[in-house]
């Protein structure tokens, strides 16, 4: 069920981004007299799930989910329709109008999608509001994991600023981290504070390991579900039980739990367990994983103080307009790390597997809007990329014909739109392998 919430969410929101990019172009292509043969959501070679014809536009749903177009006549695009280029150009054709027309028909795709991600964010805004942690709220500090120890860093430290600036939301520590190209954190352990150097070489780390920096929360064990592999249930205990202690420790905080567990793999441990008020032991052996295969009852919002920013209609719609603009800034970052050899960010590239995995497994309505506007945004910056078959390549070549005043000629076009085509299908050959084999690791 789970899985089939996650294709339910993705299908829908590729279906939204696709017809309102492929709307921008038609309105555009429309507002110019330029006549649309074909208006698709997906691919229909050979076959369509459903086609209607109203007026020169045949409206329809392909069968192949890789994304949308409309056919544009007198346009060499992914059709790659040589005959109708090869007859005499019509007053109705793309290619028949002047350059600065067919510059807005192709820019139309991505302006409407950053129209949309600014829209949704408003309307997120509006409804919902904001509600973050504090940096300053997070008052247990940090649990780390390995890759935060190689910086220095140690459960219980406070994160007080990202090189030497203060960061107001706690989750946004790392992306900071990462993406502004940090170069020390300062932090506060006990009664002091530190300075802790960020080397380059731990960026990789940083990209992949989801949980460098968790919220320390007092120690409290109320069992609520069991692992589908659990050596706590093959011991007897039930759903509501309560551990108390390890061997006879008690525990400050869940992470001193958990690394208890850690070094007993293998052994054979002694768990208090309280069951409806009544105190007893059980005996419970730890298996390589170093865990009891449990999930324990905790509420963050009772244990820390979030805050949540309300907005009226008016407010929403600038507030929604800067974090479209921040949205917008962080992906450029995200993109050029790509390029940089030394992050080694191309081998988290993902496909549509990773795409999925981004929803959640329950049907959260104000996390499918987050993440359509975010993935309108990444369908914008990725389409405006100067490379042939993208909307950018046509935007490429038309300001080179603007600039040179010569258009290049058909022949050209037809190879740039073959090479691009290429190049595009390998990289969605790589970025669906990378899913591929991260299943199976």
């Amino acid at each position: 069920m789970i899985i089939l919430i996650k294709i339910a969410q993705l299908l829908l929101s590729l279906s939204i981004l696709v017809i309102i990019h492929e709307l921008g172009h038609f309105l555009f292509a429309k507002l110019f007299h330029c006549r649309v043969e074909k208006f698709y959501l997906f691919f229909d070679p050979w076959i369509s799930l459903f086609k209607i014809q109203k007026g020169d536009t045949e409206y329809g749903i392909g069968w192949v989910p890789l994304g949308g177009y409309v056919k544009i006549s007198g346009m060499i695009d992914e059709s790659m329709d040589k005959e109708q280029m090869k007859l005499p150009p019509q007053p109705w054709e793309f290619r028949s109008k002047p350059t600065w027309q067919r510059l807005i028909i192709m820019i139309g795709g991505v302006l409407f999608n950053l129209i949309l991600a600014l829209a949704l964010y408003s309307m997120i805004l509006f409804t919902w509001g904001e509600e973050y942690l504090p940096n300053q709220n997070v008052k247990y500090g940090v649990v780390v994991s390995e890759t935060g120890r190689e910086i220095g860093l140690k459960n219980g430290d406070k994160i007080i600023s990202v090189d030497g600036k203060k960061i107001e939301s706690f989750t946004k520590i790392v992306p900071t981290i990462v993406l502004d190209g940090a170069r020390s954190i300062e932090v506060q352990r006990d009664s002091q504070k530190l300075t802790l150097p960020i080397k380059k070489e731990i960026i990789p780390k940083l990209l992949t390991d989801k949980n460098i920096l968790a919220l320390r929360v007092p120690f409290s064990c109320k069992i609520i579900a069991f692992g589908k592999q659990s050596v706590a249930r093959d011991a007897g205990l039930e759903l509501g039980d309560e551990i108390l202690s390890v061997d006879s420790l008690k525990f400050r905080y869940y992470d001193e739990f958990t690394d208890k567990l850690a070094a007993s793999k293998g052994k054979v441990i002694n768990l208090e367990v309280s069951r409806n008020g009544v105190v007893s032991f059980r005996k419970v052996s730890i298996g390589e994983s170093g865990m009891l295969g449990i999930q324990p009852a905790y509420d963050l919002s009772t244990i820390f103080e979030y805050k949540t920013i309300q907005y009226s209609l008016m407010e929403s719609i600038p507030a929604g307009i800067a974090k479209g603009y921040r949205a917008v800034g962080d992906y450029l970052k995200q993109f050029k790390l790509l390029f940089s050899p030394q992050t080694k960010a191309y081998e988290s590239l993902g496909g549509f597997i990773a795409i999925g995995n981004i929803f959640p497994g329950i049907w959260d309505w104000e996390v499918f809007w987050n993440w359509t506007a975010f993935l309108s945004i990444i369908l914008a910056v990725m389409n405006i990329l100067p490379i042939p078959a993208l909307d950018g390549g046509h935007v490429l070549f038309l300001l080179y014909e603007i600039i040179t005043r010569r258009k290049p000629s058909d022949k050209f076009l037809e190879y740039a739109q073959i090479a691009g085509m290429v190049l595009l299908f390998s990289l969605l050959l790589y970025a669906n392998g990378n899913d591929v084999i991260k299943l199976f690791r």
